[in-house]
């Protein structure tokens, strides 16, 4: 595992929305792309309020792409980041630092204050 799928990611993956985004993760190797239970718990929470990706959608790419569950080690990374209202991407952010591994977004600015995280923007 080398790389964690923020939220508005998973749903350009889904979507096949941004060929930029879709050609990179096809460079990856299997194993290589995870993504975190919050994460899709944003997305599904999009998905059941009828936004984009359909939840079919968003199933079939959970076939493709495991999901971590948020654990203790992520919990303890949350609680030394420095406080900001966004929960859910401080949350994500965190489950990144535990993992030690990149944190694949399109919203880097959201994440610029975390020290220590590494961040990848796929849509540039």
């Amino acid at each position: 595992m080398k790389y964690l799928l923020d939220s508005n990611i998973i749903i350009l993956l889904t979507m096949n929305a941004d060929a930029g985004v879709v050609a990179r993760a096809a460079e990856c190797f299997e194993g290589d792309l995870v993504t975190s239970a919050v994460a899709i718990g944003e997305v599904a929470l999009g998905s059941v309020r009828g936004k984009p990706p359909a939840f079919a959608q968003l199933q079939a790419f959970l076939e493709e792409v495991p999901v971590l569950p948020f654990d203790f080690f992520a919990a303890r990374a949350y609680a030394t980041l420095p406080f900001k209202r966004r929960s859910f991407d401080r949350l994500i952010a965190a489950q990144a630092l535990a993992l030690d591994v990149v944190l694949v977004t399109d919203n880097e600015k959201d994440f610029a204050d975390i020290p220590g995280l590494k961040v990848e923007n796929w849509t540039l």
